[in-house]
């Protein structure tokens, strides 16, 4: 007797489906990345959300708050239209956790979030964009960002500014306000050559909203939240830093999402996606060009190149 292959396939397929009660897992409207704001103390604090599925009916996510590097949330709980979760205290002084309620409202999120002070704030959210890779881009001419005089092209964004250029070095010798180049850029190379010393903890933000992290790493695992990591989300194959001390080298390249680091002359991170904002980005905007930032909060840092070169139509 011949036995059609397919139609025995198709049937036993049915039948585990219908015994062992399997099924496919249904897509929620409330999955995908969300740029997130959040209006507290008078304050509009850019945070990012991802709410995606593990498994068939759990909904699971990451956050990131206006500090700190994405958190990992255990369940996204959804009932009668609305949904919520909540996540422990990461660099916040409280022992208590951060609750989140929200809903869908068309096309936009919006909800509160009760702090660790026990207050509530509102925030709403937009459908993180999806950034364009461009194949075979073309490049303009480099722009020196950092002239070596002065700081012509920069503001600080804080009270405080500690940034100074001597001897053609660019310097924040203690913690204080970060940097902001006034150009903005969408797509583009950057070089930068910088040294920290012992001990201290920086970063430059991509447009504004990608922290890569430079801190005093040498000899250690790597890590998304040491030396050349995307602060919270991409970790590099190797750690390449050197000594506190020592002038060290970065060549980023960033087209859309995508991202190429080359640290000290070793390429630590190949064409990865970003995922979202880091903590302490400006903003959330992430469809529209931004500017460098240079943390200037956390520790000392010096430069004495920083050329971006950006992509032209």
């Amino acid at each position: 007797m011949r036995i059609n292959l397919k139609f025995f396939c198709t049937t036993l397929t049915v039948f585990l489906v219908t015994v062992t009660g399997v099924r496919a897992q249904e897509s929620n409207p409330l999955e995908g990345k969300w740029d997130l704001v959040i209006e507290q103390n008078g304050k509009q604090l850019p945070s990012w959300l991802e709410i995606k599925h593990s498994g068939l009916n759990t909904l699971v996510g990451r956050f990131v708050y206006a500090n700190g590097s994405a958190r990992p949330i255990s369940e996204v709980e959804v009932e009668n239209g609305k949904f919520s979760f909540e996540i422990p205290p990461q660099w916040e002084d409280a022992d208590s956790d951060l609750d989140f309620e929200g809903q869908l409202n068309g096309d936009k999120l919006e909800g509160t979030m009760e702090y660790t002070d026990g207050k509530t704030y509102n925030w709403t959210g937009t459908r993180a964009p999806k950034l364009a890779y461009t194949e075979n881009p073309n490049w303009g001419q480099p722009i020196e960002l950092f002239n070596g005089k002065d700081l012509s092209g920069w503001t600080t964004s804080g009270e405080e500014n500690q940034w100074k250029v001597e001897n053609g070095i660019l310097k924040s010798p203690k913690s204080g306000s970060n940097l902001i180049s006034e150009q903005e850029f969408e797509d583009f190379k950057l070089h930068v050559e910088f040294k920290i010393p012992a001990g201290s903890n920086s970063g430059i933000y991509l447009r504004g909203r990608y922290e890569v992290q430079i801190q005093d790493d040498a000899g250690k695992e790597p890590s998304d939240i040491l030396f050349g990591g995307i602060y919270g989300f991409l970790t590099p194959n190797e750690m390449v830093a050197k000594p506190a001390g020592e002038w060290q080298t970065y060549d980023i390249t960033l087209i859309g999402r995508r991202v190429t680091i080359v640290a000290n002359g070793k390429t630590i991170i190949s064409e990865q996606n970003i995922p979202g904002i880091t903590g302490g980005a400006i903003d959330s905007k992430e469809g529209e060009p931004g500017p460098f930032m240079i943390q200037g909060d956390h520790g000392a840092v010096s430069f004495r190149k920083f050329t971006v070169t950006p992509r032209v139509e």
